[in-house]
């Protein structure tokens, strides 16, 4: 073939792969076996190798993983993208839709429009001149990351948009019903948003895969969707089994969500396909719709805890504007909660970083709503005496909206003989030894004496920053007093909400000081997880334990959900160490956090599983050296894989020594015939 016989098979073989990826990824339809499909690619493939100036940035063959990134980039959103305020109940639907008609003043609500709530991570999707070319997470829904590479590798986004190509506009099952497609021109500049996820099925069949080569399974499709995009090499996206599932058209806007819906579809997106449209008189239709969702949302191909319900009409949608983080036009009306039973094994006692008391029930691992759960929040002491709770009791469990299930109801009959009541003054004596608490008047919580909210905060925060945590720069414990004292800083997530402009203000700082604090705390992201893991602050957790931690278990994902076997199963974690990773991991404060550091970008990297080089040996450091600080070189030792102690045992493998050592330590060392080295060695020990 010439050139130009080539161009046109080119442009050929490019418009029935898109025309089977599309029917295949996204109608779940095969229009030919898929080794006629990978036929077609390796074909497409050879001709761009031997024309390289034909390949455009749309062809199938582009979706490859490209290389490794060092970083994320920053990208602002031109459009805030929301959350939404839930409701629970058709009362509560109710009263939403009666505040909301006061505020419209001509006209009132004609339609509602409703979707599935998707369990995934929200992206937004750039096109330019119909060719995409941007995808950016939500991150703190004014700024997020640039996420291109790996959204690339997902097979269900269209890498050009297919306007007027009527293969790609059919509905999903049951969606709303298709409109005149519109013969408008599409703008140079087209944004989409969805969501990221992983279908059951998939979900599964990977789980399937890492029992079978003997590694841990993943958690629950949501996190592992936000885990895969959020990893700087695309290789890793490329072997996930994403996809995207589009929920709003920003530009171009149209008239109402149901038209953006069928131009999304007509554009060759994926979307539900549980899309309605009711009329605002027909709330009783509404009604009983939810009701039928919520029957058959377990044989849903993905995780849905709830249905979005909108005004349809959007001049009207966003005329009504934002309250906060959320929208007026819009609630997410949250499904009843799945219940399940389980063995109470413990109850152990986690202190927030308000300086709250919460008790905590370890459970024998079982399904609730899609995912695994192990824990269940107990409130407070009241709680506990009004369920009459004991360790050893079964249980009815339950999700409702929370993160942390809840604890419905103990079924005294098949309670074990012998159980006691839980002492609840007498498990805080015993779980915190060294802690006074006390119960303020007026309130159900017990909260550590003689210490308020701002001050636990203050002292999480400058230890999350310190040296042997994250080391974040200049923020020490008087510029950590000035951000919460002034009301900027509340946590530690809003600590990557802080801009220039706004600590730029403050005493003690100017425009270069606050760039520096605020580039500083940016850089933070993405620590190693041993380093996020000590950064949080878990009670008996220092640097060595987290290290062994994230060794054992590689990613914070699953560190989440370990049980107390697996725990003990790590070097050096007894029942004391156990129990309060498990409490950390339980509390409802906690688990919130993590998802809204996550939302941020604050995310650690996975621990490799290549063997490290002084994996196995044990070291301890004494006296000064010369080229770095004591926790400087203990941290060098441990990213190699060593072992950092405090005291010489027989197991130790050498003596780090610099200048005025330890004598204590020397004298045993000699004693049992430890080796020193020098810092000279040290040195080439760690390849400086």
């Amino acid at each position: 073939m010439n050139k130009e016989d080539v161009e046109k098979r080119i442009a050929k073989l490019r418009e029935l792969i898109n025309d089977y990826r599309y029917h295949y990824h996204v109608l779940d339809e095969s229009i030919m076996s898929e080794a006629a499909a990978d036929s077609l690619k390796h074909e497409l493939s050879l001709l761009e190798e031997q024309y390289p100036e034909l390949i455009t940035p749309d062809s199938p063959t582009q979706r490859v993983a490209g290389k490794p990134l060092d970083k994320f980039t920053k990208v602002r959103h031109e459009k805030r993208m929301i959350s939404l305020a839930d409701v629970f109940s058709e009362e509560e639907v109710s009263d939403w839709v009666t505040r909301t008609e006061r505020l419209i003043l001509d006209g009132g609500i004609s339609e509602f429009f409703t979707d599935i709530k998707m369990d995934g991570l929200a992206c937004s999707l750039k096109y330019r001149d119909g060719i995409f070319y941007q995808a950016v997470t939500r991150g703190d829904g004014l700024v997020g990351e640039d996420v291109t590479l790996n959204v690339k590798t997902i097979e269900n986004v269209p890498l050009k948009l297919s306007e007027g190509n009527s293969s790609f506009s059919g509905a999903l099952r049951g969606a709303s019903p298709s409109l005149t497609p519109s013969n408008e021109p599409l703008p140079s500049e087209v944004e989409v948003r969805g969501e990221i996820v992983i279908f059951k099925k998939d979900f599964e069949h990977l789980n399937e895969l890492q029992r079978k080569h003997g590694e841990a399974e993943f958690a629950n499709p949501r996190n592992l969707a936000a885990g895969s995009i959020r990893q700087l090499d695309p290789k890793v996206a490329a072997s996930r089994p994403l996809k995207f599932i589009a929920y709003d058209l920003v530009t171009p806007d149209s008239p109402t969500w149901h038209e953006a819906y069928v131009k999304l579809r007509e554009l060759g997106f994926q979307t539900s396909g549980e899309d309605r449209v009711f009329a605002s008189r027909d709330m009783k239709g509404l009604f009983k719709y939810i009701g039928e969702l919520d029957e058959y949302r377990k044989g849903l191909r993905f995780n849905t805890d709830g249905m979005v319900i909108k005004i349809n009409d959007r001049a009207v949608y966003d005329k009504l504007g934002i309250v906060g983080k959320t929208p007026r036009g819009a609630v997410a009306f949250k499904f009843p909660a799945e219940e399940s039973t389980t063995v109470v094994r413990d109850i152990v006692i986690s202190i927030g970083r308000t300086g709250a008391a919460t008790p905590v029930a370890i459970l024998d691992p079982v399904s609730v709503a899609g995912t695994t759960v192990q824990h269940a929040s107990l409130h407070n002491a009241d709680e506990i005496a009004r369920l009459d709770v004991r360790i050893g009791d079964t249980v009815i469990i339950y999700k409702a909206g929370d993160i942390i299930p809840q604890v419905k109801e103990v079924l005294t009959s098949l309670r074990p003989e012998g159980t006691v009541a839980f002492d609840y003054m007498k498990a805080l004596k015993k779980q915190y030894p060294e802690l006074a608490f006390e119960r303020p008047e007026g309130e159900v919580v017990y909260r550590v004496k003689g210490e308020s909210s701002d001050f636990i905060m203050k002292r999480a925060i400058q230890y999350y920053a310190s040296k042997s945590a994250l080391n974040i720069e200049g923020l020490g414990e008087k510029n950590v007093e000035v951000l919460i004292d002034v009301g900027l800083v509340h946590s530690i997530a809003d600590l990557y909400r802080l801009t220039v402009g706004e600590v730029a203000k403050l005493e003690r700082f100017g425009e270069v000081s606050a760039r520096n604090l605020v580039n500083a705390i940016q850089a933070s992201k993405n620590p190693t997880l041993a380093k996020f893991v000590t950064a949080l602050g878990i009670r008996h957790v220092g640097a060595q334990t987290a290290v062994s931690l994230a060794r054992r278990f590689k990613s914070l994902d699953k560190l989440m959900v370990v049980t107390k076997e697996e725990l003990l199963s790590v070097d050096d974690i007894g029942e004391v160490v156990a129990e309060s990773i498990l409490a950390w991991f339980a509390d409802e404060d906690n688990v919130k956090l993590l998802e809204e550091l996550r939302e941020l970008g604050v995310w650690p990297e996975e621990e490799s599983k290549d063997a490290l080089p002084l994996e196995g040996q044990s070291y301890i450091v004494t006296g000064t050296l010369a080229s770095m600080g004591r926790e400087e070189a203990e941290d060098k030792l441990r990213e190699l894989g060593a072992t950092v102690t405090s005291s010489v045992t027989k197991t130790t493998t050498a003596l780090i020594i610099g200048e005025k050592p330890g004598k204590s330590k020397t004298d045993k060392a000699a004693k049992l015939g430890i080796p020193t080295i020098g810092e000279r060695e040290f040195l080439k020990l760690v390849k400086m």
